[in-house]
């Protein structure tokens, strides 16, 4: 007797997402009808230009917009049909942010940043700490975890809010240009930390970055122009 093969469902399905944006009456399309999936674990990079959409399309995705048209479904769940509470608490226990600016409070060290979303999480305090100080550890910052962000280095600040992001255990971590602000050794020390995060982990990674030498590192190439998804990877950034 043949065994039945169950279909994988992917982490992210994006389906004939697009979104429009109005200014009087004058109508600008962003992004149209662009269709991809993420399968659990995966890497994937997001690479375009300025203005080619791919900011937006990352808002979408984090559900910090709703589409004008189609579907972002994670983990099975359309999150364009979900209230704003929903979001929130969705947002909250599936999907981790790395920004490219850093988004660290000044005032709290880096374990407090770090435990920050299990703060919102309601997670004992005990538990938020021994959480954050492993997590730092696995970034390769043991022994900054109650320095502050004005004494720590960018690349450090980075590997922070890399920290902050994955201390959830989300679904999936979506990160904005997280090099963006580096220098070009950080920037390549940053980039193997996620990797090896992804395989420690199994953490899926969408990147969503400008930059060629940044996006080779992914297992897949995506890349936007004039907002629509476009193939072949080898074409100039």
């Amino acid at each position: 007797m043949q065994k039945r093969t169950e279909e994988v469902k992917p982490l992210l399905q994006v389906e004939s997402l697009t979104h429009r944006f109005k200014n009087g009456n004058e109508t600008t399309t962003v992004l149209q009808d662009v269709n991809f999936s993420v399968a659990r674990s995966e890497m994937v990079a997001l690479l375009g230009s300025s203005g080619s959409g791919k900011s937006t399309l990352l808002n979408l995705m984090a559900g910090l917009m709703k589409p004008t048209e189609g579907s972002i479904r994670i983990e099975g769940q359309a999150i364009e049909k979900m209230s704003e509470n929903e979001l929130a608490l969705f947002r909250r226990s599936r999907i981790g942010f790395i920004f490219q600016s850093f988004e660290l409070i000044p005032h709290l060290t880096a374990r407090e940043n770090v435990e920050l979303p299990l703060v919102f999480q309601r997670v004992p305090a005990r538990e938020r700490k021994e959480r954050a100080l492993e997590m730092l550890a696995h970034v390769g910052l043991e022994g900054k975890a109650e320095m502050f962000p004005s004494d720590l280095s960018g690349g450090q600040q980075q590997r922070v809010s890399i920290a902050r992001a994955l201390v959830t255990n989300p679904s999936i971590v979506f990160a904005d240009e997280p090099t963006g602000n580096l220098d070009s050794q950080t920037e390549a020390e940053i980039i193997r930390l996620l990797v090896g995060l992804n395989r420690t982990f199994d953490t899926t990674f969408v990147v969503v970055t400008h930059e060629r030498e940044v996006a080779v590192n992914m297992q897949r190439v995506l890349r936007l122009r004039d907002g629509k998804l476009i193939d072949g990877e080898t074409e100039d950034a």
